[in-house]
């Protein structure tokens, strides 16, 4: 049974408000991070496109 890390740091998606935790290949960029997930990055760029 894996063991559970409560002490991750967190933040929030800009795009969809879901939280989501620090994940190790982002250990570099932390404070740069903004997106959960490539596909709400996109998703960001496409409305920012738009308006």
């Amino acid at each position: 049974m894996a063991h559970k890390k409560p002490s991750l740091p967190e933040k929030t998606c800009v795009t969809c408000g879901r939280p989501f935790k620090w994940r190790k290949k982002w250990a570099k960029v932390w404070d740069d991070v903004k997106y959960c997930s490539e596909s709400c990055r996109k998703k960001r760029d496409k409305q920012a496109t738009k308006s």
